[in-house]
């Protein structure tokens, strides 16, 4: 079972490894896509709004999209055009149907293009061509720039350090998501 799952096998990047690099990717994107919201809502309305539904710094639809990028499209990190299209098309839709769920069973719309700048091909408020053409374009950044970055890290530190920084890190990820639904419920 862990020889199938190991996504950088030509790599020789162990399963344990693969874990590791896994779980910084998910904390690294949710990081990432925290940041661009900021930029980009202080664009769009003129001043800072703290994004997310987490009370760190990071956007938990970001990490799960930076998780399905590296399992899905990295066996295809040969083509950067084929990357970015699987990419467009993964990241859309999680992002409609995250968008869609959250909103007809929760009654939550944590985002609305219909309201924001530049939101040409609007799919209703879910997706836009921004916001899909952005996560295809980030795509090449996380499996060309931060990918090679962590297998890097993980080739010249201990497989024990490595897990340590990795499970630290998504630990705080993990349990800020947790403290954020019980703070919800309440």
């Amino acid at each position: 079972m862990k020889e199938k799952f190991l996504i950088f096998e030509d790599e020789k990047i162990n399963f344990k490894k693969t874990i590791n690099i896994l779980l910084l990717v998910m904390v690294f994107s949710g990081f990432f896509g925290f940041l661009y919201e900021t930029i980009f809502y202080r664009i769009d309305l003129g001043y800072f709004v703290k994004r997310g539904s987490t009370f760190g710094p990071w956007i938990p639809i970001y990490a799960v999209g930076g998780l399905l990028i590296v399992s899905l499209s990295y066996r295809f990190r040969n083509n950067p055009f084929k990357v970015f299209l699987i990419n467009c098309v993964i990241t859309g839709v999680l992002e409609y149907f995250v968008g869609y769920i959250l909103y007809k069973f929760l009654n939550l719309r944590l985002w609305d293009y219909n309201t924001e700048i530049w939101n040409f091909g609007n799919i209703n408020g879910y997706i836009c061509f921004r916001s899909i053409a952005f996560f295809g374009i980030s795509s090449l950044i996380l499996i060309y720039g931060l990918v090679p970055i962590l297998k890097k890290i993980s080739g010249s530190i201990s497989e024990k350090v490595m897990s340590i920084i990795s499970n630290s890190l998504f630990g705080l990820f993990a349990l800020d998501i947790i403290i954020y639904i019980i703070y919800s419920i309440l």
